[in-house]
């Protein structure tokens, strides 16, 4: 596959094996059985590898259907505002909200306008972005939006887990203890131990459209589970 023509299509379900070895893309699996091809990233070490999904280059079907599978996990936890972390978490956020039937949600950003106020800021970094140091943001002028509401934090993919705590301790700082956090993947198992570090009680409040697992190398160019 060329590069661009990943993220783009949802395939039926039992299109592609799903037991092994993997080479060129790893088969995402939805809950109702559809499938997504997604990129493998070979990690530093040479000997494992990722899958990847950036959802805003994903085509309109593949994010919609992202969406309409995270919305009903979500709506368990009966949330009353969907709160996105950037920066791909928001295109993701503001889908979901929109089939949960929220007028609007309330983006975070990373991009520090005039009239926030430093206070209501945390460090934020990502697997993506690991050299860059920025701050996460919430709009003040949101924060009636938010307090005291039943939130729902939404990102794109939990791989580290370090965006996510970020966003746990932004909504703490202010008092909000979100009921439920949703990802469209959540790669691997490296966030358990980050998110444990917040709460125990954590993982049973994570949700995903599909979970993918650390890859191993299993001769050129292929990869197990």
């Amino acid at each position: 596959m060329q590069p661009h023509e990943f993220w783009q299509e949802v395939h039926p379900a039992d299109t592609f094996a799903t037991s092994g070895p993997f080479s060129g893309f790893y088969p995402a699996v939805l809950d109702d059985g559809r499938q997504i091809r997604l990129p493998i990233r070979p990690l530093a070490d040479g000997e494992h590898a990722l899958a990847s999904l950036i959802i805003n280059q994903a085509s309109f079907d593949v994010q919609d259907a992202l969406a309409a599978s995270l919305a009903p996990k979500l709506a368990a936890f009966r949330p009353e505002v969907i709160v996105g972390l950037p920066t791909l978490g928001l295109t993701l956020a503001a889908a979901v909200a929109r089939y949960l039937g929220f007028a609007r949600y309330v983006p975070l950003g990373t991009s520090r306008k005039f009239w926030y106020e430093e206070e209501l800021s945390v460090p934020l970094s990502s697997i993506t972005t690991p050299e860059q140091q920025k701050r996460l943001y919430v709009d003040p002028r949101m924060l009636p939006l938010i307090q005291g509401k039943r939130v729902a934090l939404v990102d794109d993919v939990i791989s580290s887990g370090t965006s996510i705590v970020s966003g746990l301790s932004l909504m703490r700082s202010l008092g909000i203890e979100p009921v439920v956090v949703g990802a469209a993947m959540l790669q691997s198992e490296r966030w358990h131990d980050k998110l444990d570090r917040v709460g125990p009680e954590w993982r049973s409040h994570v949700v995903g459209v599909f979970r993918t697992p650390l890859l191993s190398r299993a001769g050129e160019g292929a990869w197990t589970a």
